[in-house]
């Protein structure tokens, strides 16, 4: 993933299962080849930004509840916001 270019962006660029994939734990994790690259943030934001984001973001909430740090009304407001952001995204 390392690129030597600053102006162009790798193959990888944005691709969430590429720079944040899921681990053997079932927790997501920025591989170490990322680390180097110039535009690990960007990248980061751009694959967080779309569809698969709010994947991880449901993800996210589903373990908050398991673990009992999200109430009902919370948890229901977040996932309430995550598909409206999705229809929103789909028009």
């Amino acid at each position: 993933m390392e690129n030597r270019r600053p102006n162009t962006r790798p193959y990888c660029f944005g691709n969430l299962d590429v720079v944040f994939p899921m681990g053997p734990d079932g927790l997501r994790a920025t591989p170490a080849s990322c680390m180097v690259c110039h535009c690990k943030t960007e990248c980061l934001r751009e694959a967080m930004a779309g569809p698969a984001g709010d994947r991880v973001r449901q993800e996210h909430l589903r373990r908050a509840e398991d673990a009992g740090m999200v109430g009902f009304f919370e948890r229901w407001s977040r996932k309430k916001q995550l598909e409206r952001r999705d229809r929103a995204r789909k028009r």
